[in-house]
């Protein structure tokens, strides 16, 4: 597998599931959870730097979930996915850490690209 990961949470399994087939695909290695307190437990054991997240989620939201991870990960790149636009501001995503903010549905063409985007900008940042 690519050491290039990526980490999909979700709490619909079929969003999570097209997501990782999407990425894996495209050659990125994918972990998923279906909630915050999962995706942190995940991260616990592994280095994962580019990731996507929906901002509705069970318990932990989103913004709180990135808040999280960019305190104990600054360099990770993080990108919000939401079909309740209305519920979350574009502002409050920024603030908590978001690189990007998609609506679903979004274009699997656009996530790949922030993906390969993302990972061109971590391996800059390595190289300083």
């Amino acid at each position: 597998m690519s050491d290039k990961k990526i980490l999909v949470v979700d709490d619909e399994i079929s969003i999570v599931n097209l997501l990782k087939l999407t990425f894996l695909r495209a050659g990125y290695d994918v972990r998923s959870a279906l909630n915050g307190e999962d995706a942190l437990a995940l991260l616990q054991n592994e280095k994962i730097h580019v990731m996507f997240f929906d901002l509705n989620l069970p318990t932990i939201n989103g913004i709180e979930l990135c808040r999280k991870i960019k305190k104990s990960m600054p360099m990770s790149i993080v990108y919000a996915i939401t079909g309740y636009a209305s519920l979350f501001e574009l502002s409050d995503c920024r603030e908590a850490g978001f690189e990007d903010y998609f609506k679903k549905p979004v274009n699997i063409k656009t996530l790949i690209k922030a993906a390969d985007d993302a990972f061109e900008r971590h391996e800059r940042w390595r190289k300083k």
